[in-house]
């Protein structure tokens, strides 16, 4: 329920940065398998964030250790299940260029694999880092290495693994679009070789041409089968007329303060989603306020509220009413 609910919110507040986000290949999603959803990595904390949105699971996340020395993010972490996974980068940086302990990740392996064997979903980032290159960056071996172990370890069926490639039209601008495609899952049961080798370069090679070989996807047509009537489209109208309306000025101020405030391009969306949450629950705050001076009753407060979420629901959605 909370994660659906995040979920949701997630999906809004990423629709304040970005104009659209267009999908292609959703059919290829497994419901019910184990899940490994190997994704490139070029937009920091937020390529998370669209991942989890595009996948209708809910989803384990991975995150580089070192966000755990911060402890409100290590309590987030817990609470939403993050699985922190120690980079050999980050060892060599503390132990001061000595050899990184291989047994690093041990516990968090465990972890993923225990998650597999509840048919779960886990996303990973096999570069193992975000970056600003246009093309993929070599991937790590151990998202392969883990897929291998689930078959050949834990005896764990239907383990498949995702590729997902994201593409931006340009990550750090208000208003641009941002493509995620779905590439030909690999199942493992019918995979032939134990080689985590040629494993990650398979990955390597399905990423590559749903990323960095891969245009943006086009923008999703209204087929006349799926019109809707004309008074639920007005209905539709209004309400994201209205969404557009009471929070123009939240998401106008969180956008500029992120743009203003940020030193990078992964910066802008990721503050803009913090800023924004912020501004529009302030907001939301004064809209109640003056709207229970105005009628003292709990009921219509409460009728204000749900008005002002839907509102923020289709001046995200309007053009996919279907997409929830």
């Amino acid at each position: 329920m909370i994660y659906s609910v995040l979920r949701w919110v997630n999906g809004i507040a990423l629709h304040w940065f970005y104009r659209d986000i267009r999908i292609t290949g959703r059919e290829r999603i497994p419901a019910r398998v184990p899940l490994l959803i190997a994704a490139n990595h070029q937009n920091a904390l937020v390529d998370s964030l669209i991942v989890a949105w595009v996948v209708p699971r809910r989803i384990a996340m991975t995150a580089k250790a070192t966000l755990t020395e911060n402890p409100l993010i290590a309590l987030l972490f817990r609470i939403l299940g993050v699985v922190p996974l120690r980079r050999v980068s980050d060892e060599a940086e503390k132990s001061n260029g000595s050899a990184a302990d291989r047994s690093r990740n041990t516990e968090a392996f465990r972890e993923i694999l225990n998650l597999l064997e509840q048919r779960r979903a886990v996303l990973i980032f096999p570069e193992g880092k975000s970056h600003n290159e246009v093309g993929l960056e070599p991937l790590k071996t151990g998202l392969a290495r883990l897929a291998l172990r689930a078959r050949d370890e834990r005896f764990i069926k239907g383990v498949t693994i995702l590729p997902i490639g994201l593409i931006f039209e340009d990550k750090g601008v208000p208003g641009t679009v941002v493509g995620a495609r779905i590439g030909e899952p690999i199942e493992m049961d019918s995979w032939p070789t134990t080689d985590h080798v040629a494993l990650t370069e398979e990955i390597a090679t399905r990423l590559r041409g749903i990323s960095e070989e891969a245009a943006l996807p086009l923008g999703e047509g209204v087929d006349v089968g799926q019109r809707i009537d004309s008074l639920k489209e007005g209905l539709i109208t209004l309400a994201a007329s209205w969404g557009r309306f009471t929070h123009r000025f939240p998401v106008r101020m969180a956008r500029n303060f992120a743009v203003k405030q940020s030193t990078d391009a992964d910066q802008p969306a990721m503050l803009t989603i913090v800023f924004g949450i912020g501004f529009v629950l302030l907001t939301y705050v004064v809209h109640l306020a003056v709207v229970g001076m105005l009628v003292h009753s709990f009921w219509i407060g409460g009728l204000y509220l749900a008005g002002l979420l839907s509102g923020a629901y289709w001046a995200a959605f309007e053009q996919h009413p279907r997409r929830y």
